[in-house]
């Protein structure tokens, strides 16, 4: 057995799921919430940005495609994921969202935030 180098050592991933409130104009701290998931994905985290609420409207195309955060944590490895039902409420349809968006419902959230190991971040 030989001795492991740093660069030889497995390197320990953790997957995180953020989730995201607030509409891109409610201020600086939302573009830097999905600035820390691009970094996460960046560095080889699995990441799910789960936009709710208002947030919802970061991914529509002319928003999103404008966004460098979101367009940087799709570059990174991230997913966009966008609740239904709040896209119901605001009413926009699906087709409206860019196409790296998910649309997905609170059952697959829920799973998503019991599972082993992920760590949850509601912003």
């Amino acid at each position: 057995m030989g001795i492991m180098t740093r660069e030889d050592a497995p390197v320990r991933t953790t997957p995180h799921l953020l989730i995201e409130s607030r509409g891109p104009w409610a201020g600086a701290s939302c573009g830097a919430f999905v600035r820390d998931a691009s970094t996460l994905a960046g560095s080889g985290h699995p990441v799910q940005l789960v936009l709710v609420q208002d947030a919802v409207t970061a991914a529509v195309r002319g928003t999103a495609e404008d966004s460098a955060e979101v367009r940087a944590l799709v570059e990174a490895g991230g997913e966009v994921w966008v609740d239904d039902f709040s896209l119901a409420q605001r009413g926009l349809a699906a087709d409206r969202l860019i196409p790296e968006a998910r649309v997905v419902g609170m059952p697959e959230v829920s799973a998503r935030v019991l599972a082993p190991g992920v760590r949850v971040v509601w912003h």
